[in-house]
């Protein structure tokens, strides 16, 4: 198993973060992501920055955890956009692999949001688009 302290070796500047806001949702979008399936993220804009999470950055290799801590998967950031949440189109949301639909994706994200600040359709989102570098064994 490799250790996060090994990662972040291998990967100088790697930030850590963890998809979702449960050890049931962080385990479906990693199994996503790790199936090649999950190409793309997005949260909210108020969320990145001083206090909060680090701004994806092209380039950057980060890694993202199971919820229990321990690494999951290093991915390398291809695109970063703001885009206001009624501006994201089809492609943007089925790259995110959690729907079918724009509209599924929709619904999702804005019960996502409004569990975590509130949702409004002009909010701004930093919205990723990423490659897998490295699934990790554990």
């Amino acid at each position: 198993m490799t250790s996060l302290d090994v990662l972040k070796e291998r990967f100088p500047g790697a930030e850590t973060f963890r998809f979702g806001d449960s050890a049931r949702m962080s385990a479906q979008l990693l199994a996503l992501v790790t199936q090649g399936k999950k190409t793309a993220t997005c949260g909210a804009a108020r969320d990145f920055g001083e206090g909060g999470e680090a701004l994806p950055v092209v380039g950057r290799k980060d890694i993202a955890l199971h919820w229990d801590g321990r690494p999951a998967v290093v991915i390398e950031t291809l695109d970063v956009t703001r885009k206001r949440f009624c501006d994201i189109d089809a492609a943007f949301a089925l790259a995110e692999g959690e729907n079918e639909t724009l509209e599924g994706w929709q619904a999702d994200h804005k019960a996502y949001f409004e569990r975590h600040g509130g949702w409004d359709p002009q909010m701004d989102l930093i919205c990723e688009r990423f490659r897998v570098v490295e699934v990790v064994d554990g």
